[in-house]
């Protein structure tokens, strides 16, 4: 009897197990991509600080320059919040930034 015990247990602790095991984490949605310039500041700035990848901002924000370090551009005054300079930390996302 006791090994029928032992087999009963290791077999719901095995189910329990292979259920939590393929329980898919839950995804955050993807955002919709803001077309034109950065009008919503509060928005964009929520945004940066998850923390995206450049393709994930280029993907959010397609109409707005994201000008790397690795890119080479002018450095004329824009005000209408079209190109953002990005902070990258280590592991290559955004941490941060300014429009110029």
């Amino acid at each position: 009897m006791n090994r029928f015990g032992i087999l009963f247990f290791m077999a719901a602790l095995g189910g329990a197990v292979l259920s939590a095991c393929q329980t898919a984490p839950a995804t955050q949605p993807r955002p919709q991509p803001v077309a034109g310039f950065v009008t919503d500041v509060k928005a964009f700035d929520a945004f940066i600080a998850t923390r995206p990848t450049p393709e994930q901002f280029r993907a959010a924000y397609p109409d707005v320059l994201l000008v790397t370090p690795d890119m080479m551009t002018t450095r004329e005054i824009r005000m209408n919040n079209s190109r953002y300079f990005p902070e990258i930390d280590a592991e290559g996302r955004i941490k941060g930034g300014k429009f110029m």
